[in-house]
């Protein structure tokens, strides 16, 4: 198990060095004025554009600045953000929980009901249950998940005044213990009922393919034959190898929503690191920029190594192949 760990690392090594250079790539290719980003709309005098330019080497060509930001990374240097005045790294560890606690919440909703969902179509196929749960699957997944928060933020929170509309918790509060946890939790299910929706109907529609396919396996028509239990086939047979594919895609969804979600958090205006993702391309804080994209790398490359130790843990034939 140890070898197959470092070898996944080592993959992910060349992959994460890519990932960075592209997108240091990517916001020197970019127009505009860091300079002028900074300040606004006011002018700026020479002087103060010599002294902001020497002070962030916004002079040196980008092969050197390349080469320092991989230097001054290996030191645990994020780079510091202009606009902000603060490191990016010190930005990254306030607002990455807040973006794991919804993604997580989300998750804890998302992924039971899904799979629930797909085991009930999966098995009544071509049935009317199946036609309803499929259906609604469909539409659901395919309203865009900045709409489908728009409209709970509509229904739910403007005309019932049920949630609040924004935000992670009123602006002055002073609730302690259990009631800072429920006050908090008011604001969260509005977002974490959205990303809910929206994932937990792509986990329903691959479990019910997934399932339908394990049913059509000779071990289960011997399991029937057998004379074993519609619900014994279900729970020992079925579940266990109609997991592997719902582990891959939800670890995908996972990495990549810790990286930000930020079409969520920007109709929410939850305070993670999509929102500050948005903020930081808006005022051309480029530093902040390629933080939150390393943290996104970073915790899809993790996330994918952990589902390939989940793959190998319940098909030891994916351990023995690499």
């Amino acid at each position: 198990m140890l070898r197959f760990i470092l070898f996944r690392l080592l993959h992910a090594i060349p992959l994460l060095i890519a990932v960075i250079f592209v997108v240091l790539l990517m916001l020197q290719l970019i127009p505009g004025d860091p300079v002028q980003a900074m300040v606004g709309d006011f002018p700026v005098s020479p002087e103060f554009r010599a002294a902001i330019t020497k002070q962030y080497h916004l002079d040196a060509s980008f092969p050197v600045r390349v080469y320092s930001y991989f230097v001054n990374l290996l030191h645990g240097d994020f780079g510091y953000s202009y606009q902000f005045q603060r490191p990016v790294l010190d930005l990254i560890v306030e607002t990455a929980p807040r973006t794991i606690l919804l993604t997580s919440v989300g998750f804890l909703i998302a992924i039971p009901v899904g799979v629930l969902i797909g085991i009930i179509s999966g098995t009544t196929r071509n049935k009317r249950v199946d036609h309803f749960w499929t259906s609604l699957a469909l539409v659901a997944y395919g309203i865009p998940i900045f709409w489908l928060g728009q409209l709970l933020v509509l229904v739910l929170a403007v005309h019932l005044g049920w949630f609040p509309t924004q935000g992670m918790g009123p602006l002055v509060s002073h609730a302690h213990g259990f009631a800072w946890l429920r006050e908090r939790a008011h604001y969260l299910a509005l977002p974490a009922l959205a990303f809910a929706v929206h994932e937990g109907t792509r986990f329903a529609r691959i479990m019910r393919a997934s399932v339908a396919d394990t049913l059509g396996q000779g071990y289960i028509i011997t399991a029937r034959a057998k004379g074993l239990t519609r619900w014994a086939i279900i729970r020992k047979h079925v579940l266990r190898n109609s997991c592997l594919p719902l582990i891959s895609v939800a670890g995908y969804v996972l990495g990549s929503a810790l990286g930000g979600a930020v079409l969520l958090e920007t109709v929410f205006t939850w305070p993670g690191l999509g929102l500050l993702l948005v903020q930081a391309v808006r005022m051309r804080d480029n530093m902040t920029v390629v933080g939150i994209a390393i943290f996104a790398a970073l915790a899809v490359i993790v996330i994918n190594l952990v589902v390939d130790l989940l793959y190998a843990a319940i098909d030891p034939r994916i351990r023995g192949s690499s």
